[in-house]
């Protein structure tokens, strides 16, 4: 099954909402202002910011009055590419090794779930994984890490709960260099903002992964719960100005009729969405096309 056609699936739910609103509105609304202001509406209850619903639709509403167009199929066509430019406004984030990939979120948004996840994409691709065990906060988090790490073949650095995350790091590091890995996986605690002393622990980590692998290419990934919506936008500020965002993994699509959350995000943060989670399964994990993306919502 590709990426569209699971897409499909996991959209479902706010492509249910979508559709039926705009099949309404496009059936029973003539092209004027009630219809502007009822598209708006509609973006707004999938969970586009406002700020981002109104751009799209005053950008649909200059297009269509200078094109003179009347025909709601080409309108439709029209609010799609709005919708794929806005979503595909921060650059795509082109993955190059040796890389070092630490990835960050809160509390169960699927950190762990999606390093296996991805640990298995890389080694399927015929590339060497390594995977730092770098949460040595949260009881049996390293031997879950252990458990996703042999579901894919992948090796793991780990050290004692409770043990100084950095040092993990370093190791991890010290390995990956010695054995040219090409993929370095580096799991975090979740952390909120209120919790002062694991964000400065995180920068730690930072610190040593620069200090330590400068001829690395270094990504930051957040993981994002899709069910958590626009509250997802202050998890990605707080990170962001902590250590820096370069990309977000979407897990739980399938348990939200607000999917559009990730259009405004991907454009007010400026940070592209790069892997989506599809399922349960360890090769349920996709590269992220926008284009596809807004069309499965329809």
């Amino acid at each position: 099954m590709g990426f569209f056609s699971k897409l499909k699936a996991v959209l479902k739910k706010t492509r249910d909402g979508i559709s039926s609103k705009l099949h309404d509105l496009f059936s029973s609304k003539k092209i004027g202002e009630d219809f502007y202001q009822e598209l708006e509406d509609i973006l707004i209850s999938s969970d586009v910011s406002v700020n981002t619903a109104l751009e799209i639709v005053d950008e649909i509403r200059d297009t269509v009055k200078a094109e003179k167009c009347h025909d709601k199929e080409q309108i439709i066509e029209k609010l799609k590419q709005e919708l794929i430019d806005t979503v595909s406004y921060a650059d795509t984030l082109d993955i190059k090794t040796p890389a070092v990939i630490m990835v960050i979120g809160v509390n169960g948004v699927g950190k762990t779930t999606s390093i296996g996840k991805l640990a298995n994409k890389f080694l399927e691709e015929g590339k060497t994984v390594t995977i730092v065990a770098g949460d040595t906060f949260r009881a049996a988090a390293s031997e879950q890490l252990s458990v996703w790490s042999e579901r894919a073949g992948a090796r793991i650095i780990k050290h004692a709960e409770g043990a100084d995350a950095s040092a993990v790091v370093f190791d991890g590091v010290s390995s990956a260099k010695s054995k040219n890995t090409d993929y370095l996986i580096i799991d975090t605690a979740g952390r909120l903002h209120t919790k002062s002393n694991l964000m400065e622990e995180l920068k730690k980590m930072d610190r040593v992964v620069k200090r330590e692998y400068p001829d690395a290419n270094y990504y930051k990934l957040i993981v994002l719960d899709s069910t958590t919506g626009q509250n997802a936008v202050s998890q990605v500020k707080v990170f962001k100005e902590a250590v820096g965002i370069d990309g977000i993994i979407l897990t739980k699509l399938d348990g939200t009729a607000k999917g559009g959350f990730i259009i405004s995000l991907s454009y007010e943060e400026e940070v592209p969405v790069v892997f989506v989670g599809t399922g349960e399964k360890i090769e349920d994990l996709e590269v992220f096309d926008s284009k596809e993306f807004i069309e499965a919502m329809f």
